[in-house]
Order: C-alpha cells, then sequence, then structure tokens
C-alpha cells in the first residue's frame, strides 16, 4: 500500500510557474515509479509526466519546455516544475504511483489554476 500526499497547487498568473510535490509512502520509494497526470475541466485524466526509479522520464510532447519532473529519494518525492503556466494548464493534478509495474496508486489531487 502507498499514499500520497501532492502539495503545491494554486492559482498563478499566465507566465507564473508552480512547482507541485508529492510525497509518498507505505513502500520503498526507490522502487516506485512516479508520474503525474492532470483533469481538466470536461475533459478526462491525461498524462503529463513520468520518472521511472532508474530517473528516466518522460513528459507529454506538448509540454516539453515548460514543464520537468524529478524526484528525491531521501525524501521519498516526486516534484513537477511548472514553468510559463497558461489558462489551459489549469486543472487538477494527480500524483501516480506504480509497483511492481502493475498496482497503481493515486493522490487526491491538487488543483492548479492559471488566470489573469
Amino acid at each position: 500500500q502507498v499514499q500520497l500526499v501532492e502539495s503545491g497547487g494554486g492559482s498563478v498568473q499566465p507566465g507564473g510557474s508552480l512547482r507541485l510535490s508529492c510525497g509518498a509512502s507505505g513502500s520503498d520509494f526507490r522502487f516506485i515509479n512516479m508520474g503525474w497526470h492532470r483533469r481538466t475541466p470536461g475533459k478526462t485524466r491525461e498524462f503529463v509526466a513520468h520518472i521511472t526509479s532508474g530517473g528516466t522520464i518522460t513528459i507529454t510532447e506538448s509540454l516539453k519546455g515548460r514543464f520537468t519532473v524529478s524526484r528525491d529519494n531521501a525524501k521519498k518525492t516526486v516534484y513537477l516544475q511548472m514553468n510559463n503556466l497558461k489558462p489551459e494548464d489549469t486543472a487538477v493534478y494527480y500524483c501516480r504511483a506504480v509497483v511492481n509495474t502493475s498496482v497503481v496508486y493515486w493522490g487526491q489531487g491538487t488543483q492548479v489554476t492559471v488566470s489573469s
């Protein structure tokens, strides 16, 4: 069992930055593949970024250059750095953990609102 707690969401003006954090507990974080998804209003949840236990990063193509993902195994935390935010980035952002390649856990989500 893995528990995930996101933080760092909020309201920001277009062009601003936010860093989301997701703390994990309940399993050996070093071996967990971590990622971020988001749900925009009226849409299904979509993939944002992923970082494996070995540090391999995948970011959805349309967000490359603005979003980055990283992890700190000592702190059992994964981060999503979001720069040059746009109104279309407004969404609830969810942290995801994948254990043993098949067991998936989700955080409760954190709201990001980009508006002038």
